[in-house]
């Protein structure tokens, strides 16, 4: 079903009372609105910068725990069969899973073994489990124990679940190794590519605005919450967790969310030096990554060290076109790219501002915030081939410095995008200089 926009109310609608338990704050823009009444299959964007705001599905707790279930089921079979597999000359190998990790630990790379455990098996495993714990407790039509605090590690854990980035990385390894050995593909395989697909219908099934409302239907933004203008200017700040609105204390204190108990991060001003530093850490990070061997192959006694970029020209080289794009695109154009557009971003944040400027500059954000994750197809197929080709002396390959030092790119950019306030780029738009865009949001009170 299409997807409307909230739709511009009728001046009968306009002079009606708003439900507080409407209210909501969009955590891209800041602009306070209230949601409309929505049907199934259909969602709310934020008026100003297009974020969506809500999304509704039948039958949420059902249609959520049946996804959780097939995910849950799809993740164990991936892990009790082989995964993929190697011959040549008689020489071969067979991989499961988790070898991949349990290999790095025994090569002394136990930050990257935990790298991979954690994005590719652990933390999915945690987002099942606390899912259809919810959901449980939304079909018995009663929360269950600990309920507020596990919803409120949902949010946390998201970002980090990599299921679909290691297929993709599989994926090159295979197409590295197929050109000169015969690949077995095992039940893992198959089944860990539906697991990945399971998991991010999953996350995509999520209402997280009907899951926290089944939590706690009580709780309602503070009776002074004016929909069409920012938050921050009415002394209040919506929880990035539940979306509950919340009133900010009078003396400037620390403040956390009264139903989901979430730390809140009110509107100061314009101040990205988290962001800042962590880029700065990231470009340091980067030359190590870029300078030193990322993987060293031995072949017959033989040992031979390649770069990142000596990876690419070898596969120019080979002719394989199609794998030196992706590698270089995950391993330089996507870090590269990420930190200058968030370099790009904090300088011009502080400067004034047009609105077709502020849409382009958030829609470089969210492109910025997810393409980064994939970059951790390298790393992926570091630890792949590590833990394959594993025969000795006639033909192993082991993790080289610059892996850990990617990993850690990867890790830090992402970490710089997400301390990056996205409310810094509509800074301004509600103390009366952009009055076109304050009479255009007062439409979708």
């Amino acid at each position: 079903m299409s997807a409307p926009r909230p739709t511009p109310a009728s001046h009968h609608h306009r002079q009606a009372p708003v439900s507080r338990r409407r209210l909501r704050v969009c955590h891209e823009c800041d602009l306070l609105v209230a949601l409309p009444p929505l049907a199934v299959g259909q969602k709310a964007d934020c008026p100003r910068c297009g974020h969506t705001l809500v999304r509704r599905h039948a039958n949420p707790a059902e249609r959520t725990l049946a996804l959780v279930l097939a995910t849950l089921v799809a993740l164990g079979l991936s892990v009790a069969f082989p995964f993929i597999g190697f011959e040549l000359s008689g020489i071969g190998n067979r991989i499961e899973l988790t070898d991949s990790a349990a290999t790095l630990m025994g090569l002394h790379q136990p930050l990257m073994a935990l790298c991979v455990l954690l994005t590719v098996i652990i933390l999915p495993a945690v987002y099942l489990c606390s899912l259809g714990w919810l959901c449980a407790g939304a079909l018995l039509r009663r929360p269950l124990p600990s309920s507020h605090q596990i919803a409120r590690t949902l949010r946390h854990v998201t970002p980090w679940m990599m299921a679909d980035v290691f297929v993709i990385g599989t994926l090159v390894s295979l197409i590295k190794v197929i050109g000169m050995a015969d690949i077995e593909l095992g039940l893992s395989f198959w089944t860990f590519c539906a697991f990945a697909l399971l998991l991010l219908l999953t996350t995509q099934s999520v209402d997280r605005d009907w899951l926290w409302f089944f939590l706690d239907s009580q709780s309602m933004a503070p009776p002074e919450a004016k929909p069409g203008h920012t938050a921050s200017s009415q002394g209040l700040c919506g929880c990035p967790t539940c979306g509950m609105i919340n009133r900010l204390p009078d003396d400037g204190g620390k403040a956390r969310c009264g139903r989901c108990d979430e730390r809140l991060h009110p509107w100061h001003g314009v101040n990205n030096q988290a962001t800042l530093a962590l880029l700065a850490a990231a470009v340091i990070m980067y030359l190590p990554a870029n300078l030193y061997p990322i993987m060293i192959t031995t072949s017959l006694g033989s040992s031979s060290p390649s770069t990142i970029l000596g990876g690419v020209l070898l596969f120019v080289q080979h002719g394989d076109w199609p794998i030196a794009f992706i590698i270089f695109t995950a391993s330089v154009v996507v870090p590269v790219s990420k930190i200058l557009a968030l370099l790009w971003l904090c300088r011009v944040v502080s400067r004034e501002q047009h609105q077709l400027d502020r849409l382009r500059r958030i829609r470089l954000y969210r492109m910025t915030e997810f393409v980064g994750r994939w970059s951790m197809v390298d790393v992926f197929v570091v630890a792949i081939l590590v833990a394959l080709i594993r025969n000795g002396n006639l033909m192993s390959i082991e993790p080289g410095p610059a892996a850990l030092a990617f990993a850690a790119v990867v890790v830090l950019t992402m970490l710089a995008a997400m301390l990056f306030d996205q409310r810094s780029i509509w800074a301004g738009t509600d103390t009366g200089q952009d009055n076109n865009d304050n009479a255009k949001e007062s439409e979708y009170v």
